[in-house]
């Protein structure tokens, strides 16, 4: 410890000690995933083939989180508007994928945008209209975890709209997207990719799981059954809506952590970023008043410690 932490009254062990906290969120959400790793060799009837090596997982992410946090500063400092769409089958580890990305950036310049069922008054609006209130301004990033391709996926299979919309859907959504991408926006399309199989293990997992069973909807229960018509449905519209101004991205998703890295490393690859200059940041002294005594907190304010 220098002077100047000293001065400061710096504790460098304590600071150690936070810093380890704040990486053992990563690590609950990595003992989540290897309870649920159990799980699923408890169901199928083969074992997993082992995935991506722990330590390694975990100094790639961390590396990819250092630099989405530099992509965050550049967007901030260049205004730069980002729009990222997540789509892909019920359970392909889309949700786990914004969680990592979203991690340690600031929720006031990446937000996630996962929107409801539309309500009666939006459905009588222009489609793409409630999706356009979570368009970013300068210096945003917005992670649509589903976006205005329901239209062209469950709309479609589940019979929510008429043959009709889904053709007005697929002749409007490319000049949408271009009119987005001309306005200067940067849109980033990604569709999580896995196999029949991986996908039955995973609702079966979700079945059996007390801490998992909401996940399961019922709309996520008929989407099993009609595996292939979710196929062909993004068979079209992975054709119709994969244009030069915003391509689609597939990401092969059945390992979840290289799906991840993955993801983010070509989210990463897609943004020119570079170093934002930052001025140096000195705490200042706290001032001490002679005439101040704190105040005791009376005792039934506080919260039990249970643990």
């Amino acid at each position: 410890m220098d002077h100047g932490q000293r001065a400061q009254g710096l504790d460098i062990e304590a600071i150690r000690r936070e810093l380890t906290d704040d990486f053992d969120e990563e690590l609950e959400m990595e003992m989540e995933e290897e309870r649920l790793e159990r799980l699923a060799d408890a169901i199928g009837d083969t074992p997993r083939p082992p995935g991506m090596d722990r330590r390694r997982y975990f100094r790639e992410l961390f590396r990819l989180q250092h630099e989405l946090v530099r992509l965050q500063d550049w967007v901030q400092a260049q205004k730069l508007r980002v729009v990222v769409i997540f789509e892909g089958r019920d359970s392909a580890g889309k949700g786990g994928a914004i969680k990592r990305i979203t991690q340690r950036l600031n929720p006031r310049v990446c937000r996630v945008a996962a929107l409801p069922a539309p309500s009666e008054r939006e459905r009588t609006q222009w489609y793409f209209q409630r999706y356009v209130a979570h368009l970013p301004a300068g210096g945003e990033i917005v992670l649509f975890d589903r976006s205005w391709y329901n239209r062209a996926g469950v709309e479609r299979v589940m019979g929510f709209c008429t043959p009709d919309e889904v053709e007005e859907f697929f002749r409007s959504v490319p000049e949408f997207e271009r009119m987005l991408v001309r306005s200067g926006i940067i849109v980033l399309k990604y569709w999580f990719s896995i196999t029949d199989e991986e996908q039955a293990l995973r609702f079966s997992m979700r079945i059996h799981d007390p801490l998992k069973q909401w996940k399961l909807s019922p709309m996520d229960v008929q989407s099993r059954r009609l595996w292939e018509d979710y196929t062909k449905a993004k068979e079209v519209m992975l054709a119709r809506t994969h244009i030069p101004e915003a391509p689609w991205w597939v990401v092969e998703a059945v390992d979840k952590k290289k799906a991840r890295l993955n993801c983010i490393a070509h989210l990463l690859s897609q943004i020119p970023y570079g170093e934002v200059p930052r001025a140096p940041v000195h705490l200042p002294e706290r001032e001490r008043h002679d005439d101040y005594a704190r105040q005791p907190v009376p005792p039934e304010m506080f919260v039990p410690a249970v643990f």
